[in-house]
C-alpha cells in the first residue's frame, strides 16, 4: 500500500515538474516569407542573436519563399547549422531554391498542407541557369548540409542537378520537387502541420510562450533609408552640398550636410550586406579627384571628369547586390531602380546649382555669413596695421639683414619688413614703399 501511495506521489510530483517546465517554454517566430537577399540575411541574423539574448527554446522559421540571393542563402544556412537552440522550419508554401537550402539546414522541417521543398537550381536574373561552377558549389552545399542534418545528401542534389541519378523519386530530366507527402516519405519533412500549434505539439510540449520576432525602431529607419526614394534625396544633397560648399567656402553648413547626408546613404546598406568597402573607398576616391581636378590641377579634364564617374558608379553600386561586378544574379528591376535613383538625384542636384545657388545668396543666413559688401579705401577701410599714422616715404635703415625679410629700424622703432626679392645687408638705408598688412614694404634707399 505505501509502495503504491509512493508511486502515485512520484508521478504527481513528475508530472508538475513537467506542466511546470513546459510553461516556461519559449518560442521565438521569425518570418521569411520574401526573397532571400541582403535584408533577409541581416532580418534572420538580428532575429537569432535576440532568440539568444532571450534564451529561448526554439525558434520556429517560417518560409514562404521562392529563393534568392545564394551567397546570403549560405550564410543564413551557416549561422542556422551552428546555432545551439533547435531551429524547426514551417514551409507555409513554398521552399524553392535558396528557401530549399535554409530549410534543410534547420533540425526539422514542418510543411503546410499545399506546399513544397527543392527546386534550387542556380539561375541568373533572366530565368536562365547560371554557369556550372555556380551549380557545383550549390549542390556541394546542399550535400554537405543534408549530411549534416541527417537527410539523404543525394535527394539534396538532385534538387540541384537533374542529371543526378535517382531511380524513381524524380522524373528524368527533372530537379527533385518534393510535395509534403514525397518529402515526409524521403525524409525531408516530419509532418504536415496546419499550425505552430501542431509542431510544439509534436515536440511534447503543450503549453509554451511564443514571441514574434520584429525589427526595432533603429533597423526600421534603416530600412526606411533604404527606400529608393529617400536615397535619392540623400544622393542629391551629398552632390548639392559639395557643389555649396565649393561656391562658398567656408560657411560649412552646405559639406556638414553632405557628409551626414553621405554616412545616412552608405551605413544602411552597408548593414545589409550591399555596401562593401572597396565601394565605399571608390566614393572617397572620386571625391579625391573631383577636389585635385578644382584645387590643384587647373581647368576641368580627366580627374574631374574621372572623379565624377568613379562617384557616381560607386552610388550606383552600393545599391545592387553584385559580387565584385558580377551581375548575374543582380535582377534587372533591381538595376533600373539603382541607376534611375542614382541619375534622379544628380539631375535634382544640378537643378538646385542653378535655381537653387541665386536664393542661397540672398537668403538671411547667407547675408548672415557671408561679406556683402566691397570694403574699399575710399570708404575708411584699410588692410594697415598701423592705423594711427602712415609710414610710407619714411626712411631708416636695416636692423638685420633682409633676405627678402627681417626687421628695420625708422626713427627709433623697430618693425618686421620684407623687400620685393632684393637682398639687402643690415645697416644699409631703406624707405617705405608700402604699410598694408603687419609687415613694411621697403626698398633700398639710393643716395
Amino acid at each position: 500500500m505505501l509502495n503504491k501511495l509512493f508511486s502515485f506521489l512520484l508521478i504527481t510530483i513528475s508530472f508538475s515538474t513537467w506542466a511546470q517546465d513546459t510553461s516556461d517554454v519559449q518560442v521565438l517566430h521569425l518570418k521569411v516569407l520574401d526573397n532571400i537577399d541582403p535584408r533577409t540575411n541581416r532580418y534572420t541574423e538580428l532575429g537569432l542573436e535576440k532568440a539568444k539574448e532571450m534564451d529561448v527554446d526554439y525558434v520556429i522559421l517560417e518560409l514562404d519563399t521562392y529563393g534568392g540571393a545564394l551567397n546570403d542563402a549560405d550564410e543564413i544556412r551557416t549561422r542556422i547549422l551552428n546555432f545551439d537552440i533547435p531551429i524547426y522550419a514551417y514551409i507555409n508554401k513554398d521552399a524553392a531554391s535558396a528557401g530549399a537550402l535554409i530549410s534543410i539546414a534547420c533540425d526539422s522541417i514542418y510543411m503546410a498542407g499545399g506546399s513544397s521543398i527543392g527546386a534550387a537550381t542556380v539561375v541568373t536574373q533572366d530565368g536562365a541557369a547560371a554557369p556550372d561552377k555556380y551549380q557545383s558549389y550549390m549542390r556541394s552545399i546542399m550535400r554537405s548540409t543534408a549530411e549534416a542534418t541527417g537527410r539523404n545528401p543525394k535527394i539534396a542534389e538532385g534538387m540541384v542537378d537533374e542529371d543526378i541519378d535517382l531511380d524513381s523519386i524524380a522524373t528524368e530530366g527533372k530537379v527533385v520537387t518534393f510535395s509534403v507527402s514525397e518529402a515526409i516519405n524521403f525524409g525531408f519533412c516530419e509532418a504536415e502541420v496546419s499550425s505552430i500549434d501542431e509542431i510544439m505539439s509534436r515536440s511534447d510540449v503543450v503549453e509554451y510562450e511564443i514571441t514574434e520576432f520584429k525589427l526595432g525602431a533603429a533597423d526600421k529607419i534603416i530600412a526606411l533609408f533604404l527606400n529608393p526614394f529617400v536615397s535619392g534625396i540623400l544622393i542629391l544633397v551629398i552632390i548639392g552640398g559639395i557643389y555649396f560648399e565649393l561656391q562658398t567656402p567656408g560657411v560649412g553648413f552646405p559639406i556638414l550636410a553632405s557628409i551626414i547626408a553621405a554616412i545616412l546613404y552608405f551605413t544602411p546598406y552597408y548593414l545589409n550586406g550591399l555596401a562593401e568597402n572597396w565601394e565605399i573607398i571608390a566614393f572617397l576616391l572620386g571625391l579625391i579627384l573631383l577636389a585635385l581636378e578644382i584645387f590643384v590641377i587647373p581647368g576641368f579634364g580627366v580627374a574631374g571628369v574621372a572623379g565624377l564617374v568613379v562617384m557616381i558608379s560607386a552610388l550606383v553600386l552600393v545599391m545592387l547586390n553584385n559580387d565584385n561586378f558580377d551581375f548575374s544574379f543582380v535582377n534587372m528591376k533591381d538595376l533600373f531602380i539603382a541607376i534611375s535613383t542614382t541619375l534622379g538625384g544628380l539631375f535634382a542636384a544640378i537643378i538646385l546649382m542653378f535655381f537653387g545657388g541665386v536664393r542661397l545668396t540672398n537668403s538671411r543666413y547667407f547675408q548672415r555669413v557671408a561679406l556683402q559688401e566691397t570694403q574699399t579705401k575710399d570708404t575708411g577701410y584699410t588692410s594697415s596695421f598701423y592705423k594711427s599714422k602712415s609710414l610710407i616715404g619714411k626712411t631708416g635703415k636695416a636692423q638685420t639683414i633682409l633676405r627678402p625679410s627681417g626687421r628695420v629700424e625708422i626713427e627709433g622703432e623697430i618693425y618686421d619688413a620684407f623687400t620685393r626679392g632684393n637682398y639687402i645687408d643690415a645697416g644699409t638705408p631703406i624707405e617705405v614703399v608700402s604699410d598694408e598688412g603687419t609687415s613694411l614694404k621697403v626698398k633700398e634707399l639710393v643716395s
